[in-house]
């Protein structure tokens, strides 16, 4: 990758993760945890790969993305916001009652939403029907999934993987956050998954796996997946549960808290740093 975009995704990186921690110390509830370890790729795909138009968001020929793992809508709200879908600022009215940005992903509320999602399990199945449709319209949209480790315990998920595989979704792409923790503990303790690889390979899809904090790595995994001819691809990505707040990572209880006037204050502060010294 090129290293003046690769600079560029890092800075929008870092404003992503200062969205969803403004978002959730405002609402006084939500998911940082998941949030900040999705930021990166989400960052990527909305600055740098997926075809979307913030003043057109319904248009026909899009790119879709269905947050899977509906809880760290906060990540893709901050995305949406700096790829100009709705002002920054809002960022800031979280789960308010009278705002569009709810805990979970609202279709038909939030421009640039494709699918409301929340229930875990369920968002892979819908982009699978996206996905279908399609390749039976036969549209160049792609579909984009993105799901949590832990949310792959749910049965639905396989599912999911043994439908795209039987009608060769090659236009869909999931990616697995593999950041080894959920609300209550290491994912391995509280329902092993792995070898995720293994099973998604079991069951005809193509897999790449990769460290989901590296630009390079994740724009080669994307640039593989679309050469991928009847089989879907899943990236399987490493993250770091909190990346980016130094307190916050690789912290289960950050699953779903928010951060109070003090730990607000340092995550900004080191996240302000950050982003200065990319900018510097």
């Amino acid at each position: 990758m090129d290293e003046q975009l690769k600079k560029q995704l890092e800075i929008a990186a870092t404003k992503v993760r200062m969205g969803v921690i403004e978002g959730v110390y405002n609402a006084k509830a939500g998911h940082p945890g998941g949030s900040l370890s999705v930021a990166d790729t989400l960052t990527y795909l909305y600055m740098n790969r997926m075809n979307v138009d913030p003043a057109n968001p319904e248009m026909a020929d899009r790119d879709r993305l269905v947050l899977s793992k509906g809880h760290t809508a906060p990540a893709l709200y901050a995305c949406l916001a700096h790829r100009g879908f709705f002002p920054v600022e809002e960022l800031k009215t979280l789960r308010k009652i009278d705002s569009r940005l709810q805990g979970h992903p609202v279709k038909g509320k939030v421009p640039g939403v494709d699918m409301s999602t929340g229930s875990l399990g369920q968002g892979i199945s819908a982009a699978c029907g996206m996905a279908l449709s399609g390749k039976i319209s036969s549209d160049t949209y792609k579909v984009y999934a993105v799901l949590g480790d832990g949310e792959i315990q749910e049965g639905q998920v396989w599912e999911a993987a043994m439908f795209g595989a039987h009608y060769q979704l090659d236009n869909l792409v999931a990616v697995v956050d593999n950041n080894g923790l959920q609300i209550d503990g290491k994912i391995g303790d509280v329902m092993s998954p792995y070898p995720i690889d293994e099973k998604f390979a079991a069951f005809g899809w193509h897999v790449i796996c990769i460290n989901g904090h590296d630009f390079d790595e994740i724009e080669k995994a994307f640039d593989e997946a679309e050469t991928v001819l009847n089989k879907p691809t899943v990236i399987i990505q490493r993250s770091t549960k909190g990346k980016g707040v130094s307190f916050m990572e690789n912290q289960c209880g950050w699953h779903g808290k928010a951060p109070n006037d003090e730990e607000y204050a340092k995550a900004m502060e080191e996240l302000n740093a950050h982003l200065a010294s990319l900018e510097a």
